[in-house]
C-alpha cells in the first residue's frame, strides 16, 4: 500500500487533534506494511455530504495520487458510501476509511476460531449499508438497456440478504462460544484462591511484553499497532500467600474506536468484566500519553468497568530516564494524580518488585470483602 492519509479538522476538532489521529493512522498503515507518502489537511466548518472534502479539493487529491504515485487514500474518519463512491470516481485511486483500515488489520491478525469469527462479523457490518453504494460500479456490469437498473437492485438485494444470513449465523456461533467461556470463568470464579487480573491499555503500550515478564510465558511481540487480537492468558503464583494471579491480556485500543469493533470484541472485553483489578499499561513515552489514557477511559466507561480497582503502569520509563536510581516514590503520584500507579520498564525489570507488591496487595484485601 503506497497511501496519502487525508484529514479534515472541522469546527469540533482541533489542529492538535487533527495531528495526533493522523499519526496513529499512520502507525494503521505501517501495521498494514503499507507507506505513507503524503498527507493533506483541510480546514471546513463541516464535511461535504458528496466527498467530505469538496469536489476541488477531491481533484487536488487526485493530481497529488497521480504526481506521487500513490495506490490508495486513507481519511481519517468513517465515509459514507456516497462518499466513497465518489471520490474514487474523481480520482480513480482506491479508498478506504478509519474502519476499513482497522478492519483489514483485524482480518490479518486474528488467529483463532472466536477472532476470525468477530472481525468478519465486524466487516459485514460495516460493509451492509456500502452494498447498494456500490451498483454504480459493481453491477453496472450486468448488462445494458432498460432492464440494468432493475437487475442491479435485485442483485443489491440478495447481497443484502446473504450478508444478513452470514451474519445471523456467526452471532450463533459467537453466543456458543461465549456461553463455553462463561463456563471456565465461572469455573475460576469458585477458587478462592484464584485472583483475576486484566491488561487493559492502547495498542503497543506494552501489555504482551509486561505479560512475558510477569508469568514468565511466550507470547508475540511487536511495536506494530494491534500486533495481537487474541485474548492471552496466563498465571503466576505467590506461594507466601497462597495465591494463583491469572493474568489476561486484551486487544489493545485506539482513540475513536468504531462501533462495530467494539461490539465485535466485546467477547474480549468480557476478561475485563469478570476481572478482580485492572493494570492499565500506559507507554509513558508517548507525548501523548494522556490523552491515550483519556480514550481508554472512555471506553472503560463504555463498557461500565470504570469502577472496578484499577492501577495505572506507567511502563517504558527506560526511554525517559538513564537508570532506575533516578525513579522516586514521589514521581508516579505527580504524573498520575490521585491515580494509584506504578512506574516501571518490563524491558528491563524496574520497579516490577513494586508491582508485584501490588498485586499481592489486592489479591490479599479480596480475602477480606465478602462475596457479593
Amino acid at each position: 500500500m503506497r497511501a496519502i492519509l487525508v484529514g479534515v479538522k472541522t469546527r469540533d476538532r482541533t489542529e492538535k487533534d487533527l495531528k495526533y489521529s493522523l499519526q496513529e493512522l499512520e502507525g494503521l498503515v505501517e501495521a498494514l506494511n503499507g507507506k505513507t507518502l503524503g498527507k493533506l489537511y483541510q480546514n471546513r466548518p463541516v464535511p461535504d455530504p458528496a466527498t467530505y472534502i469538496g469536489r476541488g479539493k477531491a481533484k487536488q487529491l487526485k493530481e497529488l495520487a497521480e504526481g506521487i504515485e500513490a495506490d490508495t487514500i486513507v481519511f481519517d474518519a468513517e465515509l459514507t458510501p456516497v462518499q466513497i463512491t465518489n471520490i474514487e470516481n474523481i480520482t480513480d485511486t482506491k479508498v478506504l476509511d478509519r474502519t476499513d483500515l482497522i478492519l483489514s488489520i483485524f482480518s490479518e491478525r486474528a488467529k483463532t476460531r472466536q477472532a476470525k469469527l468477530q472481525v468478519e462479523l465486524a466487516t459485514l457490518q460495516h460493509q451492509l449499508p456500502r452494498v447498494y453504494g456500490q451498483k454504480g460500479k459493481a453491477l453496472s456490469r450486468i448488462g445494458g438497456g432498460m432492464k440494468t437498473r432493475g437487475a442491479g437492485e435485485k442483485l443489491g438485494e440478495i447481497k443484502v440478504r446473504t450478508i444478513k444470513d452470514r451474519i445471523a449465523r456467526i452471532k450463533k456461533e459467537l453466543e456458543y462460544i461465549k456461553k463455553q467461556r462463561y463456563q471456565q470463568r465461572k469455573w475460576r470464579n469458585k477458587n478462592p484462591d484464584i485472583f483475576r487480573v486484566a491488561l487493559i491499555g492502547y495498542t503497543s503500550a506494552g501489555k504482551s511484553s509486561l505479560l512475558n515478564r510477569l508469568t514468565k510465558r511466550e507470547t508475540f511481540i511487536s511495536e506494530q499497532l494491534f500486533a495481537t487480537l487474541d485474548t492471552k492468558t496466563s498465571y503466576m503464583v505467590f506461594p507466601d500467600i497462597n495465591k494463583k494471579i491469572v493474568i489476561t491480556d486484551t486487544v489493545g485500543f485506539v482513540s475513536d474506536m468504531p462501533q462495530e469493533i467494539m461490539e465485535a470484541f466485546m467477547a474480549t472485553l468480557e476478561e475485563v468484566e469478570e476481572a478482580d483489578l485492572i493494570l492499565h499499561v500506559v507507554d509513558i513515552s508517548d507525548e501523548n500519553w494522556t490523552e491515550k489514557v483519556e480514550s481508554v477511559d472512555s471506553i472503560l466507561k463504555k463498557i461500565k468497568v470504570h469502577t472496578k480497582p484499577q492501577v495505572l503502569v506507567l511502563n517504558k520509563i527506560d526511554m525517559v530516564i538513564p537508570s532506575p536510581e533516578y525513579l522516586e516514590d514521589s514521581d508516579a503520584t505527580m504524573l498520575s494524580g490521585d491515580r494509584e500507579s506504578v512506574i516501571i520498564s518490563t524491558k528491563e525489570g524496574w520497579n516490577l518488585d513494586r508491582l508485584h507488591e501490588v498485586l499481592k496487595k489486592y489479591a490479599v484485601q479480596k480475602e477480606t470483602i465478602p462475596a457479593s
